[in-house]
């Protein structure tokens, strides 16, 4: 099945990104804000930024998870007084930094202790020469282990990120074994949108891409794991889900290619396959503009980092307010927009594809999903497929009329 957020989607996001700043040391292959050494005159100032908390702390009690990310945001000196800030303000602050020497323990420790409740890093490949060499700056692998390893010791909950592209489709097994290694309250797998630098790195095709989301739905069972602009994870997710219940091979039934093969057998022989979790992570039901809201580093508002339309501004309009009523954030969580086969897909309401995607492929946010295979309709098994859609429908609908309570 899949996770709701607590709360309405419509009333409140479930988690709001700030780009706090462009500034960055590395020279990422992928790097949507096309980084640049010296920060911005632009940016939010200290007291423009504390506004902005204090605006995403009006959703609501619980408030939206507020993660600080950049460029590197340890480039801005006031982020110790921002996440203090947050604190203050009832706002739970990660942060997002980038894998360089400022990433110390004494550093991260003083954001542990400013009140941030969490860390998220990148790592894009199992050995220094895959992910320095994605990033652009030798050490950064080195780097990053060490801060994870320090973050960990100080107690503070790990997240790590992987952006799936061509050059690193064969290591992601690896890339699972360091995670349960080291350790990590969850593993997210980022798939490439064509925007900023990553315009220029190699698209995976819509079979590649059914074969990754079917192999990171395997490892959850050994590693909390998620997908980033990877929406049809939670069709893969309840495919497996109807499958699984029928006794049925995924593989033969899902038309899965040589590259799950090799995912899979590289998986057993890194001995990932023995679980260690009881139940695996079912997916967030979170989208662009759909419990998800991007501020940038100017404060113009956008329903992804990944989607540049923007909504208008926090110097100008409240975030509440850009977020419940614009006309962009309200259109792209109605399903009936959506086109092409996600438009006529039974998973629509579940799945929505990446508006991302959509939008940096063909200039519209409400077109189909470039990376996806799969023909509305095609799966066989509808009548046991309906059945799991209509009771998260109605456990949906039940929430948001107040008689249904938490998420699952």
């Amino acid at each position: 099945m899949l996770r709701r957020p607590r709360q309405d989607v419509a009333d409140r996001p479930f988690i709001v990104i700030w780009e706090s700043t462009r500034a960055c040391p590395l020279a990422c292959l992928h790097c949507r804000a096309e980084a640049v050494p010296d920060r911005d005159p632009r940016e939010l100032d200290t007291a423009a930024a504390k506004d902005l908390m204090d605006q995403v702390a009006a959703f609501g009690h619980p408030a939206p998870l507020f993660v600080i990310t950049g460029g590197d945001p340890f480039q801005r000196p006031d982020l110790l007084e921002l996440i203090a800030h947050g604190e203050t303000a009832g706002v739970r602050v990660a942060v997002s930094p980038s894998g360089t020497p400022t990433l110390t323990p004494d550093r991260l420790r003083e954001v542990r202790e400013a009140g941030a409740v969490g860390l998220s890093l990148s790592l894009d490949g199992s050995t220094a020469e895959l992910h320095d060499g994605f990033r652009g700056v030798p050490g950064v692998y080195r780097w990053t282990l060490d801060a994870w390893d320090a973050a960990r010791g100080l107690g503070m909950k790990v997240q790590i990120n992987t952006t799936v592209a061509r050059h690193n489709l064969n290591d992601l097994p690896d890339i699972v074994r360091l995670v349960h290694d080291h350790g990590a309250v969850l593993w997210s797998t980022f798939f490439l949108v064509p925007t900023g630098r990553g315009r220029q790195l190699g698209v995976l095709t819509p079979a590649e891409t059914e074969d990754v989301l079917n192999f990171v739905h395997d490892v959850g069972l050994t590693v909390p794991a998620k997908t980033t602009e990877a929406h049809h994870f939670r069709r893969v997710a309840l495919q497996r889900r109807v499958l699984a219940d029928l006794g049925e091979d995924h593989v033969t039934a899902l038309g899965l290619g040589p590259l799950y093969r090799q995912l899979r057998e590289r998986m057993v022989e890194l001995g990932l396959d023995a679980g260690g979790r009881r139940v695996r992570r079912p997916p967030l039901d979170v989208n662009a503009g759909r419990g998800f809201v991007f501020v940038s580093h100017t404060g113009t508002v956008h329903p992804s980092g990944f989607l540049p339309l923007g909504a208008g501004t926090v110097r100008e309009t409240p975030l509440t307010e850009i977020y419940r009523s614009s006309e962009l954030f309200t259109g792209l969580r109605d399903p009936d927009r959506l086109g092409g086969r996600c438009g006529r897909c039974e998973f629509r309401r579940v799945c929505g594809g990446s508006r991302s995607r959509a939008y940096g492929v063909t200039g519209d946010p409400y077109a189909e999903e470039p990376w996806c295979g799969y023909r509305p309709g095609s799966f066989p098994h509808r009548r046991e497929l309906a059945a799991l859609l209509a009771d998260d429908q109605e456990r949906t609908e039940s929430r948001r009329s107040g008689r249904g309570g938490a998420a699952t």
